[in-house]
């Protein structure tokens, strides 16, 4: 499908907000998208931030030549994405007081997220984990939203010195559901750290992005299953988190 880039700039460092006019029926908070880069034989997975009926949001971190050549793309320039893919999040689990803990590239899908929930009355409390200061992104977004939202960075330089972890401990939040997304020992810590349920994105490595190269497996108590087709998002306790 064809989606026409409207704006790409920096938003925090190396990382920048894309958005694109395009189709974007289907589209469910958790899900994500496959980007074709010209020159480049794999296609790029990007999770979904935000979208209107006509407008998809995508928050994307430098790591690599693909997200790289990406930052150079201008206004106008039109690229082929494929949508919707992978399965979302489950809104009819938050209950009353949910929260979303998003670590670094894993905040975007809690933003799209957060404003589904919104939408329904529910107004979550919001998790932001990054390194240091010149990370930090979308906080004015969600606040803007309502929500309640605290701030770490492993250094200190911004807000909770420390881990998202340390932010439900010390603020004393009980959740009565949790919705993640972010590196995996971030995903692990907060599953030890919660005694609610709760659903986690996975960041794997995928190759083709539908399923067939099984280079995205993590291992479930039902067995190996894939990130991209199976996931992105799985219930905490499916997962077997291992150390």
């Amino acid at each position: 499908m064809e989606f026409m880039i409207l704006s790409n700039q920096s938003i925090a460092k190396s990382v920048y907000k894309m958005v694109l006019a395009g189709d974007t029926r289907g589209i469910k908070a958790g899900q994500f998208v496959e980007l074709a880069l010209p020159g480049r034989f794999l296609r790029r997975p990007i999770s979904v931030c935000d979208w209107t009926e006509n407008t998809l949001t995508l928050i994307y971190k430098v790591v690599g030549v693909g997200t790289e050549d990406m930052t150079q793309m201008q206004e106008g320039v039109k690229l082929d994405i494929l949508t919707a893919l992978g399965n979302g999040y489950d809104l009819d689990r938050a209950g009353d007081a949910p929260v979303l803990i998003g670590g670094g590239v894993g905040v975007p899908p809690m933003y799209g997220l957060a404003r589904e929930l919104c939408r329904r009355g529910i107004t979550p409390t919001v998790l932001l984990g990054f390194n240091t200061i010149d990370e930090v992104f979308y906080e004015a977004q969600f606040l803007a939203l309502g929500c309640t939202v605290y701030v770490a960075t492993a250094d200190g330089s911004y807000g909770t010195k420390g881990f998202v972890t340390d932010v439900l401990r010390e603020e004393n939040l009980t959740p009565s559901y949790y919705y993640t997304c972010g590196p995996l020992p971030m995903l692990r810590a907060v599953a030890n750290a919660t005694v609610c349920s709760g659903e986690a994105s996975f960041e794997e490595r995928m190759g083709c992005g539908f399923g067939a190269c099984m280079g995205c497996t993590i291992l479930t108590t039902q067995g190996p299953k894939r990130v991209c087709k199976d996931g992105p998002v799985f219930q905490k306790e499916e997962i077997e988190w291992q150390s």
